[in-house]
């Protein structure tokens, strides 16, 4: 036997939605336009149909699929790309968006792809042999990370992560090392640009640069610096 899942997603309209995907490398491969708005797209293995509703809000969408892959950062490099070629920037807030790539606490390395619908897709890799989450670290900076990083992207609640991250960096006398630092940091900065925020994300940036690190400290936190230049409004 073999069957194969296809996630069937909302949107208000068609057309910005296949023009997305279309951006993405994705063929449109069925459209219908009554007596109701329905299209596929297909990538690969990817296959995602769309249903338009007139009074649907993208803004309040919780719909999301997962799409596991073997080749998650060449993907991400080709995603951001096609966007960059169709939108003339990289898109990292707002409809449609693309996020930072990060290896999660329960074996992923992913990143997450909202398109103008809505419509969240989860694109991962396995990387770790479990895919329970690990447990918080003890450390407090560490743990504050661990977790504002779950309700950044797991949650999407970036008020929440937003939250801890500015109780933890306001503890006295406590400073964490370098590597957390930078990494709460250009989390906090991530979050204020999806609260609209950008007096904060501009200031955790400018903190974030003014960090002294290693080249092996910078080695290990390739993607967060990557992710730094693309707040700031480079090209990665």
């Amino acid at each position: 036997m073999s069957e194969t899942t296809i996630p069937i997603l909302p949107c208000r309209t068609l057309d910005p939605v296949l023009d997305f995907y279309r951006a993405l490398g994705f063929e449109v491969t069925f459209r219908q336009r009554s007596p109701n708005p329905y299209a596929a797209v297909e990538r690969g293995g990817i296959q995602l149909h769309f249903f338009a509703m007139k009074r649907y809000d993208p803004a309040g969408s919780y719909s999301t699929c997962y799409v596991r892959t073997d080749a998650v950062d060449a993907l991400h490099r080709s995603f951001r790309a096609g966007l960059k070629a169709a939108y003339g920037r990289v898109p990292l807030r707002g409809l449609p968006r693309i996020g930072a790539l990060t290896d999660t606490s329960y074996g992923m390395r992913q990143f997450l792809l909202t398109d103008p619908g809505g419509n969240c897709l989860r694109i991962g890799q396995p990387v770790g042999a479990g895919h329970h989450h690990r447990p918080a670290p003890a450390e407090p900076f560490a743990r504050a990370l661990h977790h504002a990083a779950l309700l950044a992207d797991s949650r999407e609640d970036p008020a929440g992560a937003a939250k801890i991250i500015d109780r933890v960096l306001a503890r006295d006398g406590e400073r964490p090392a370098s590597v957390t630092l930078l990494r709460l940091l250009v989390l906090r900065a991530d979050v204020a640009e999806r609260l609209g925020d950008p007096g904060t994300a501009v200031s955790a940036l400018a903190r974030a640069e003014a960090l002294p690190l290693t080249a092996g400290e910078r080695e290990e936190v390739r993607d967060t610096l990557v992710r730094l230049v693309e707040l700031r409004g480079g090209d990665g």
